[in-house]
């Protein structure tokens, strides 16, 4: 059977445009990126819309506006694809990644991690164990973590399911001060459940339970109270 032939044509061109091989920052390893943005000769639009310091904004021809970014030695960014036209910004490409990057940060510290802690009864928890399991709920709450606390039904214990409920009703009322209940007792498999959240700490006022202290007395009312009555 006869070979085919190689392909002795000409090669299909890496590219193009006038910063070709310059600033084509985002291939790394080469693999593409996807969920980064086109930048340079990347752009595929005939216009933009060009944004960014030094650069009178408007609309340019895609041509113009690499030319406007090559002369700054600065990088063409396509910052709104879906606009029509695409929205472009003249700067630094790893500058912008920088910038992005500690923007989504923020965003993550700003967001609230729910903390969840379990804590597990059996239907017949003696006082003691019981009260060593309330402090650790109590440290919990105070460090803003949700407290899940079930009891356990192994094998015929199902029979104490009522005891389980009441053990978890007397568990969230010894938790009144610290937290709210999210969730009251539910049976689930060979689990009953309650669900607890951590209340907002109130400024605690330490004179509350203190009595009233009367006022000092003035310099002539002590000095009549020194003063022996015949």
């Amino acid at each position: 059977m006869q070979k085919k032939p190689f392909w002795s044509g000409p090669k299909k061109p890496m590219g193009g445009g006038p910063n070709r091989g310059k600033n084509n920052r985002n291939q790394r390893g080469g693999k593409q990126q996807k969920e980064e943005l086109a930048i340079n000769d990347e752009i595929r639009a005939p216009e933009v819309r060009l944004v960014g310091d030094n650069v009178e904004e408007g609309i340019y021809p895609i041509l113009k506006a690499l030319k406007i970014a090559e002369q700054q030695e600065l990088d063409l960014i396509e910052i709104a694809p879906m606009a029509q036209p695409p929205v472009c910004k003249i700067m630094d490409y790893q500058k912008y990644q920088f910038q992005q990057k500690k923007k989504l940060k923020e965003q993550k510290a700003k967001a609230t991690k729910v903390v969840v802690k379990e804590i597990r009864f059996g239907p017949q928890t003696d006082e003691h164990d019981y009260n060593f399991k309330l402090k650790h709920a109590i440290g919990f709450l105070k460090e803003g973590a949700k407290v899940k606390s079930y009891v356990f039904f192994k094998g015929r214990s199902i029979l104490f399911k009522e005891q389980g409920e009441v053990l978890l009703l007397r568990f969230a009322n010894d938790l009144e001060d610290y937290a709210k209940v999210d969730q009251m007792p539910v049976l689930e498999g060979k689990r009953m459940t309650i669900m607890l959240s951590p209340k907002k700490q109130t400024a605690k006022k330490k004179d509350a339970d203190k009595p009233n202290s009367a006022p000092a007395p003035e310099a002539g009312d002590a000095a009549a109270a020194e003063t022996p009555q015949d």
